[in-house]
């Protein structure tokens, strides 16, 4: 049951990762699984085995949601914008008493008010500068450099609670063209049309061999982080946090918004609060078990 409830949770995760403004680390933590997660990745070479079984499930959770349901998340953005973003901000919004409990007895102090707003800050400044431009991949060594860069920065951003790794990703103008391979791989895949499938990896090779390098790297950074000055590093992951239900709604097109949308909406939301709480292990978090 708990393996099939963290393909669950891999699948939220996942399905976070491919929307700009919503961010996978903030799913982690709204599910209660962030220090679990952070911990097995920087003991992966340490704890082969625990660490392995502990982060397979929530990989094939995250390989579904992206290479299959990435044709459905974005159908349900462009044609239910609201509902589906509240749906979002309750998963959101439901792991907050999570992120509270982990300040509970820490002391924060003027030093961590500060960090709160500033890191609330930022996530609604990168909201607003987000831009629309599209780049075009034509594969060269350079590219390849860029993509592998490109790679670690997003998955850095997308450990990071509340910072969308898609969105900077849509920053630089490389979210669609991204999306646009990781599709074009799965449809030529099933159509067997070889040389389609090779133009798609050449492009997500290294752009996935950046995300293992960025996660690995991010990840060690946090684990000491939380280690030394937790107080200080939850008080910040809070201000990126409750950012993100903002970011989300100033990102949301509201355009022929209606009564029963508002309702379907406040549903969605609902639905979404009630699910973070469900995925939320009740169990202590692995990095304080070892």
């Amino acid at each position: 049951m708990k393996f099939l409830l963290d393909i669950l949770r891999g699948l939220v995760i996942g399905l976070a990762n491919i929307i700009p403004g919503v961010s996978g680390g903030t799913m982690m933590v709204s599910m209660g699984i962030y220090d679990t997660l952070i911990h097995s990745i920087t003991h992966l070479f340490k704890q082969f085995k625990k660490s392995i079984m502990t982060l397979l499930p929530f990989a094939i959770g995250m390989v579904v949601a992206i290479a299959g349901l990435s044709f459905v998340i974005t159908w349900a953005f462009d044609t239910y914008p609201l509902p589906t973003n509240t749906l979002f901000i309750g998963l959101i919004l439901g792991g907050l008493p999570a992120i509270i409990k982990q300040l509970k007895g820490e002391k924060m102090g003027a030093v961590g008010g500060i960090l709160f707003v500033l890191f609330f800050a930022l996530i609604i400044v990168l909201q607003i500068i987000q831009k629309e431009n599209v780049t075009t991949i034509t594969l060269s060594f350079v590219e390849v450099i860029k993509l592998l860069f490109l790679g670690a920065l997003a998955s850095a951003t997308m450990v990071i609670p509340g910072v969308s790794g898609s969105m900077i990703l849509k920053l630089m103008g490389y979210y669609e063209p991204v999306i646009a391979s990781i599709k074009g791989l799965t449809s030529s895949l099933f159509a067997g049309n070889w040389s389609s499938v090779l133009a798609n990896v050449g492009i997500l090779l290294p752009f996935g061999i950046g995300i293992v390098i960025g996660i690995f790297a991010i990840a060690k950074l946090i684990e000491v982080l939380i280690a030394k000055y937790k107080g200080w590093t939850y008080a910040a992951i809070l201000g990126l946090v409750t950012a993100s239900p903002v970011a989300i709604l100033m990102a949301t097109d509201m355009t022929g918004v209606t009564l029963v949308t508002v309702l379907v909406s406040l549903a969605t939301f609902a639905v979404g609060y009630v699910v973070a709480y469900v995925l939320s292990p009740k169990e202590e978090p692995l990095a304080k078990q070892a």
